[in-house]
């Protein structure tokens, strides 16, 4: 073994590769060393989303689904139909505001606890869909990821139809005040997650300083005719138009990125050791949380998808998402489609938490520039 072999350090329990300096393997979540403790945090930040999903004709939240078999989970914490142990509301969430726009979140198969996140909302004309996904490397960063979530969430609410956003005006007029209130947006999720930060020093009684909670952040804004979509990191927004060309409207902020940029092709780097380390993030010690942004006018019917790359891992490129889209998504509905998308990636080995969220969107206006 060379000296270069002998400094690696692995992870006790699935002998992956830790990054340098990592206290979390990337790869299923155990703490590396002895100095970080496995007992879990006392925190008492919420941990647990509600899960939003109400009945139509009754308004009543649905019981949890069982992530193995779609079943009922029953009051006993199981599966009614095939008895798996049911998860927590934090491993296997799910969100449906409008019958338009849904999404899952789930722990997948390899990591013990789930650092992704989601926020989602509706009206009629409306949807703010926010992903975002902890750095597993740094502890608690699945609270940080809630708390951000949630964060930019309600800037973009508060900036939508109740608030200041334009109604009448061009498409270019529009857009630059949306993609104001889309760096607004990040800038309060780096806020959210620099207090999570502190909470956490105090209630632990330690600095967290070298080794803050962060997390990626991604998000998408469907304004009528309109999409605008922000990001810092690697999760991503994509169009899916049910014909013509699907595009990647996000540009990930990571080494495999940069590598591609220079003309490696994308299946090299993006299989990479070092394909995942990302260059821009929210966290206390990041160095810009200014979402860079993108928009577009769709003129066609499709989906609308954010995801974190626990999806996108096993289907990089936004051709082959539209295919895979397309294929579960059955009578169009987003919720069934999330779901699919979740179970189709945890039998791909669920390498990673992962997070599908669908916006079908069917043009109906076509606005002056």
């Amino acid at each position: 073994m060379s000296a270069d072999e002998s400094s690696l350090v692995r992870c006790p329990s699935c002998s992956e590769i830790a990054a340098p300096g990592a206290r979390f393997c990337e790869n299923c979540g155990k703490p590396l060393g002895a100095a970080e403790s496995t007992v879990p945090s006392e925190v008492t930040l919420d941990r647990a989303p509600t899960v939003v999903d109400p009945d139509p004709t009754t308004g009543e939240t649905a019981r949890r689904k069982c992530a193995a078999c779609g079943g009922t989970i029953a009051e006993d914490g199981y599966c009614a139909d095939c008895g798996t142990p049911g998860q927590s509301e934090r491993d296997h969430f799910e969100e449906r505001p409008a019958a338009w726009v849904a999404g899952v979140c789930d722990r997948g198969v390899r990591h013990t606890r789930n650092e992704d996140a989601m926020a989602l909302t509706a009206t009629d004309t409306f949807a703010a869909l926010v992903v975002c996904d902890g750095v597993s490397s740094a502890p608690d960063s699945d609270v940080a990821s809630l708390a951000a979530s949630r964060a930019a969430r309600d800037v973009l609410v508060d900036y939508g139809p109740e608030g200041s956003s334009p109604r009448v005006g061009t498409t270019d007029q529009r857009v630059a005040g949306w993609t104001k209130a889309m760096v607004t947006a990040s800038r309060a999720a780096s806020q959210a997650v620099r207090g999570v930060a502190e909470q956490l020093a105090a209630t632990k009684g330690k600095d967290v300083a070298d080794d803050p909670p962060s997390c990626t952040f991604v998000a998408a804004v469907v304004d009528r005719d309109l999409v605008v979509a922000g990001w810092l990191g690697d999760s991503r927004v994509y169009w899916l138009p049910d014909s013509g060309q699907a595009e990647q409207l996000s540009v990930d902020d990571s080494w495999a990125q940069e590598m591609i940029a220079a003309g490696v092709p994308r299946a090299q780097a993006e299989t990479s050791p070092q394909a995942h380390a990302i260059t821009r993030w929210l966290g206390p010690d990041a160095p810009d949380t200014d979402a860079h942004c993108a928009a577009t006018v769709p003129s066609e019917p499709g989906w609308l998808l954010v995801c974190s790359d626990g999806l996108w891992n096993y289907c990089s490129d936004a051709h082959d998402m539209g295919d895979l889209v397309r294929r579960f998504a059955g009578h169009g509905d987003p919720h069934e489609t999330a779901a699919a998308l979740v179970r189709w990636a945890n039998a791909q080995g669920g390498r990673d938490n992962i997070t599908a969220a669908l916006a079908r969107i069917a043009p109906t206006v076509t606005e002056q520039r």
